[in-house]
């Protein structure tokens, strides 16, 4: 969502003043049809058959109580550290809940026991640096939390206890360095994981084991250097991995060998010079035919023998390979600048 204009608009292309009052009377009319509150000073709110949706941004005031059948609750673009203690009173059904672009520095570890049927909490774009333990105390519905783009450095397990029901964790763009042992371990209805655009190094062997059916696994932008061959085995099911931007210059054999489903592969903007032989041997076989393709450009390949079991792959799997133009050779001097499959081809 974006912010509401301060400024009053201009009649486009140069409508006349009274058909332009016509217009906005008509579409005032339609909107009150619908139950919509359009006073600037008002959040706007709709209703239908199952609930209240509001959705609160500058100019509007922020609301000192809620209706009691409000699903969906959305206060963003606000210049707030902190939250009103009361707001979510009174909103038991409430299921939805945005509170992105807020500059929120902290939560109350009581802020979200009044609403237990809570499935979506959205908090991008604040400036948490942490979670008060007990915060998800009375969270058990809570499907997906979204906490990209804050100031987190840390991450400690305990500030995720009570989450049963977890199907979708971002943590992208904040500023992690490491993460705990353990941090996944209860949540085995996890579906998609995004640690992306954070700082980290090293991951603890243990992270993948606990969620039963991951999907998706977004590691992009990151500083790792190795992928180990275990860290994945946990996760047959995952259809999705994005290892793109990091510094990765070594992939151990077997790291992707229990991969039964993965429709999608990113390895670009590393450090990879070489893999092992075997490593892709599990890929793009037609029981797991890797549908959405690969991107393994931007590595400084050295395309040697040692590329031989890579050569053979890429040439049954040509045609789901993405930016072959800019994977290219960056050694030895004889092939320096050849596309790595141009190389492949002609061995």
């Amino acid at each position: 969502m974006s912010p509401w204009s301060r400024q009053r608009p201009k009649s486009p292309g140069g409508i006349q003043p009274h058909l332009s009052r016509t217009l906005f009377l008509l579409l005032l009319l339609a909107a009150s049809a619908w139950g919509v509150t359009l006073s600037p000073k008002d959040c706007q709110v709709f209703r239908s058959d199952r609930g209240s949706s509001i959705s609160c941004q500058p100019p509007a005031d922020i609301p000192s109580y809620l209706p009691a059948d409000t699903v969906h609750l959305a206060v963003e673009f606000f210049n707030l550290t902190h939250l009103p203690g009361n707001l979510l009173q009174g909103a038991s059904k409430l299921q939805e809940l945005h509170l992105s672009s807020n500059g929120l520095e902290s939560l109350s570890p009581e802020f979200l026991r009044p609403v237990p049927w809570l499935r979506v909490l959205d908090l991008t774009r604040n400036a948490l640096t942490g979670l008060p333990p007990g915060l998800f105390q009375a969270s058990a519905a809570l499907d997906t939390l979204v906490l990209k783009e804050n100031q987190l450095e840390v991450l400690e397990a305990s500030w995720l206890h009570g989450l049963k029901a977890l199907g979708h964790l971002d943590l992208s763009g904040n500023r992690l360095r490491k993460l705990p042992p353990g941090l996944l371990a209860n949540f085995t209805l996890l579906r998609t994981l995004d640690l992306g655009e954070n700082q980290l190094e090293t991951l603890p062997p243990d992270l993948l084991r606990g969620p039963l059916q991951l999907e998706r696994l977004h590691l992009e932008g990151n500083k790792l250097q190795v992928l180990g061959k275990d860290l994945l085995l946990p996760q047959p099911d995952l259809r999705y991995l994005f290892l793109n931007g990091n510094k990765l210059a070594r992939v151990a054999a077997g790291a992707f060998q229990g991969l039964r489903q993965l429709d999608m592969l990113d390895l670009s903007n590393n450090s990879l010079a070489s893999v092992p032989e075997g490593l892709w041997a599990s890929l793009g076989q037609p029981n797991r035919d890797m549908r959405d393709g690969f991107d393994i450009s931007g590595n400084p390949w050295i395309c040697d023998q040692n590329l031989s079991d890579l050569y053979r792959w890429l040439q049954a799997q040509k045609d789901k390979m993405f930016s072959q133009n800019d994977t290219r050779c960056a050694g030895p001097e004889a092939v320096k600048g050849q596309t790595l499959l141009a190389v492949a081809e002609s061995e």
